[in-house]
């Protein structure tokens, strides 16, 4: 078994670097959320006129966000964690948490999204569709692809963490790149 540990070591020192370009790329695009959505609110109160086109961007821009920071989250452990027996555990006991919660819970839900939405978005695409609203934007088949980005961009993250956790529970010494930001990066883009 220690001659897949090299391997996954470089799988999740890669994993980690490409989620944390990917986490600071949306994060970044935060600030097209918070100008799009001021625009929305300068137009309809300030001047008294509004377009659903620009208020159906501030909901895409807000999605794609949302999902493909995903991963980003999970591998900064910033996710939502009940963490009423985890914090006070060894690195060792945290380590069979993280991988037992990763292959039993975290990648079958994964692959249910992933699965249960192909044919969602393929019926999107096939009639590239477009908003319900008159004047609303025509690439809902494109939001809805960010769908299958997600569930592959957080399977990979999943696939990450159970990565590091089998590192972590073979061999204890073995130091792996986890792309966790310290809290003096975290202000830094």
């Amino acid at each position: 078994m220690k001659m897949l540990n090299p391997f996954l070591s470089q799988f999740v020192s890669i994993q980690n670097r490409f989620q944390q370009t990917l986490g600071h790329l949306v994060a970044w695009g935060m600030f097209s959320l918070v100008v799009l959505a001021a625009s929305v609110v300068i137009l309809r109160y300030g001047l008294d006129s509004g377009s659903i086109a620009l208020q159906e961007t501030v909901l895409y821009n807000h999605a794609i966000l949302f999902m493909l920071g995903m991963g980003y989250t999970l591998q900064q452990n910033k996710h939502v964690r009940v963490d009423v027996f985890y914090a006070k555990q060894s690195a060792q006991k945290k380590a069979w948490i993280d991988l037992f919660g990763s292959v039993f819970f975290a990648l079958p839900v994964i692959g249910f999204i992933f699965w249960s939405s192909w044919d969602y978005v393929a019926a999107s695409w096939a009639v590239h569709e477009t908003s319900a609203e008159a004047g609303g934007l025509a690439y809902v088949y494109l939001l809805k692809t960010v769908i299958l980005i997600m569930a592959a961009t957080l399977g990979l993250q999943v696939l990450s963490v159970a990565a590091e956790s089998w590192l972590t529970i073979s061999d204890p010494n073995q130091t792996v790149d986890t792309g966790k930001e310290t809290s003096d990066q975290e202000g830094q883009l």
